[in-house]
């Protein structure tokens, strides 16, 4: 019986309203909702105004409403919506052409979200042994602290003990070795090895980058000893860097690479690009997608991709960036006891914090700025990268205040 219907009196039934949430409790949701956005700033549904500084998760990289992106999901929209992969998709020929173009890549596969595309790169890899008569090299070298995915493969890839508790025995063929552990590295190499994954800056790890020294080494060892160098750049691509893709940093060049967040701007899109080499293995059957590049998706990673390789785009990421890092120390030498250290590249910063960093999410919330907590007790910032002088000001004046205030509970506790 459904539990709205209750007994009246009389014996009459009447429907009463029911006010639990129907969603899945999968997230610790704020009460917070949004009813609007306007670049970096999101107006709530009481009327508050919130600077946004995690922009979906380092999704929303040009912004709320932007008006190019609107545009072309608009017109779009009045044309077609959904035809499916068995067709040619002329807006995701061009997407696809512009990507290869501008990477290390020949060949783009689209999906709806970074882990599909993660799962696309896990595939092409065993895949890519498999057409060399090798099918036995299906093993992956991963790295404590990383996060790749929800998917059963994706969350034995990261390997973290909260993601994997209650789903059943890991998928197989994934080694971790502890971050920047280069010795444990080499040994994990064996006959059945057939890859290396990593991301180029932990994100959801605590915002800890891999040094440029560090991803050449892995280049090398990939070269020497026959593996694909698989990058995970869903958080740190799309110009979050100051770079279109982070490991452009360093110097070297993937095999496979794994894209979304950004590249949508908000609208659902992953990407996994490759070379035609390490795609070898990927015949017409092998893998599908019923959503991924659809016109939709398509036309607006079009988009996106028109702003972020605009002349001066990636330049202002770094000066933002630098403006920001440079406020960010400040207030580190400022509030000793509440900030530990301050990390990132790009527009993809974190304060690792002597103090909850839930706590300090929600101190930063209540002075009207948004940002997102990570491992290893750190805060991200992730702003559109969009931003100006004036949000820097604004979001490190608000940090400056909630670091203050921790600062002086930390201060009478001691007293």
């Amino acid at each position: 019986m459904n539990n709205s219907l209750k007994n009246a009196p009389g014996g009459v039934s009447k429907v009463e309203p029911n006010t639990q949430s129907a969603m899945l409790p999968a997230f610790a949701r704020a009460e917070l909702a949004f009813e609007r956005g306007n670049g970096a700033w999101l107006t709530a549904t009481d009327g508050r105004r919130f600077l946004d500084f995690a922009a979906g998760i380092a999704v929303n990289i040009a912004g709320h409403a932007h008006p190019h992106l609107v545009t072309a999901l608009k017109e779009q929209a009045e044309k077609l919506w959904h035809v499916s992969n068995l067709y040619t998709i002329p807006e995701g020929e061009k997407l696809a052409r512009r990507l290869a173009d501008l990477t290390f890549g020949d060949l783009v596969f689209f999906t709806n979200s970074g882990a599909e595309a993660l799962e696309c790169a896990i595939k092409m890899m065993r895949k890519y042994h498999s057409a060399n008569g090798q099918p036995e090299r299906y093993r992956m070298i991963t790295f404590e602290g990383a996060f790749h995915g929800r998917t059963l493969a994706t969350i034995a890839a990261g390997g973290q003990k909260k993601y994997l508790d209650g789903f059943g025995p890991p998928v197989e063929g994934f080694d971790q070795v502890p971050f920047g552990d280069h010795k444990a590295l080499e040994a994990a190499i064996g006959p059945e090895t057939g890859g290396i994954l990593i991301e180029p800056v932990q994100g959801e790890g605590g915002v800890r980058p891999v040094p440029t020294q560090c991803l050449r080494g892995l280049r090398e060892l990939c070269d020497k000893h026959g593996l694909l160098l698989v990058l995970d750049e869903v958080q740190s691509g799309v110009g979050r860097s100051g770079k279109l893709f982070a490991h452009e940093w360093a110097g070297i060049t993937p095999d496979i690479m794994a894209v979304a967040k950004g590249i949508g701007g908000g609208f659902p899109v992953g990407a996994c690009i490759a070379t035609r080499e390490a795609a070898k293995g990927m015949t017409p059957g092998t893998h599908g997608t019923t959503y991924g590049g659809n016109p939709l998706a398509m036309a607006v990673g079009n988009a996106v991709l028109d702003l972020v390789t605009a002349p001066g785009f990636l330049e202002n990421v770094q000066q933002m960036s630098l403006r920001l890092s440079q406020r960010l120390a400040e207030l580190k030498d400022r509030y000793p006891g509440v900030i530990a250290e301050v990390r990132g590249s790009g527009l993809l910063m974190g304060l690792k914090l002597h103090v909850p960093n839930t706590e300090f999410v929600q101190a930063l919330r209540q002075e009207g700025l948004l940002t997102v907590g990570a491992g290893d007790n750190v805060v991200r910032l992730l702003p559109p990268l969009i931003i100006g002088e004036e949000e820097v000001r604004h979001a490190t004046d608000a940090i400056e205040r909630a670091a203050s205030t921790f600062a002086r509970a930390k201060s009478s506790n001691a007293a």
